[in-house]
């Protein structure tokens, strides 16, 4: 290989894991290729033989960049952002099993919704330690912080998780029951059944945007939930098996364009979280290749 291609080829063979990382890191899939873009243009102003560790320098970039991303972001929100559903990954229903677990144990929505109620500093400690094993001594210069209190910031975090995700260690194929029972249930407009298999502390988030479903809506408990599927019942019938971060949903696809993302979370055979993005402007910029005929 001619060494003038060594970064080039090396900075390919790291994209997947930076991607990774920011994806976690954002929850937005625009941004996430925004900050790997980001840690190329840098390493081409670097001297890349100075670089002994590249995936962790590489690594150690885009967490500063992301850093820097989410200060922003929050410095600009003005009031909480309650319903918002984070850029989901959408793919085939038919996808291993094995891998579709893994990825929703590490990237489900239920974990990036929550993620979004940290401090950015807690997320970064949290998603480079618990997801990705990078060491405090590593995450502390990120942070500006020495790594005693990068390990208190990601402890701080899993502590503000603890029992807020659903765990992706069921049974795959139970949880492709539970999703098939709801969407049985909402087909046939049975609300007995829509209550057997919602957890009572359910909650519904519809990030809607500017789309025919608006107004977006958080809304919590099975009763509330059922009373707001009663809109979304008709809607049934043009919704497609998915997944949705690895676990069970659904795609709404009417006139072969695509309407309503559902996404869910399920645990111990109840569903805990539903998560439905219907902004059509965000919609279309999902890639849905080979899901919409």
């Amino acid at each position: 290989m001619d060494t003038t291609d060594w970064p080039a080829a090396e900075f390919q063979a790291h994209r997947a894991h930076l991607r990774a990382v920011a994806y976690r890191m954002l929850g937005s899939l625009t941004e996430a290729d925004d900050a790997v873009q980001e840690a190329w243009l840098r390493l081409t102003g670097t001297d890349a033989g100075d670089v002994r560790n590249l995936r962790a320098w590489l690594t150690t970039v885009v967490s500063r960049v992301c850093l820097d991303m989410l200060r922003t972001r929050m410095a600009r929100r003005e009031d909480p952002l309650d319903v918002h559903v984070p850029d989901p990954v959408v793919t085939s229903a038919a996808d291993d099993p094995e891998q579709h677990a893994l990825l929703a144990d590490s990237v489900g929505l239920a974990l990036l919704v929550v993620l979004d109620t940290l401090s950015p500093a807690e997320r970064l400690a949290f998603v480079l330690h618990d997801i990705f094993a990078v060491p405090f001594e590593q995450i502390g210069p990120v942070l500006d912080r020495s790594p005693a209190a990068a390990k208190q910031l990601a402890s701080r975090a899993r502590h503000r998780l603890a029992g807020t995700t659903a765990s992706a260690a069921a049974d795959p194929a139970r949880q492709r029951a539970v999703a098939a029972a709801f969407l049985a249930a909402a087909r046939g407009e049975d609300f007995e059944g829509l209550l057997a298999v919602l957890d009572p502390d359910v909650v519904l988030r519809a990030d809607a945007g500017a789309g025919p479903l608006g107004p977006s809506r958080l809304v919590r408990g099975a009763p509330e939930v059922i009373a707001t599927a009663r809109l979304f019942s008709p809607l049934a019938r043009f919704a497609r098996p998915v997944l949705v971060n690895g676990a069970p949903g659904f795609l709404i696809v009417r006139g072969g364009q695509p309407f309503a993302l559902i996404g869910m979370a399920i645990r111990d055979d109840k569903i805990t979280e539903i998560d439905i993005l219907a902004d059509p402007d965000r919609l279309s910029q999902l890639d849905l290749t080979g899901l919409i005929d």
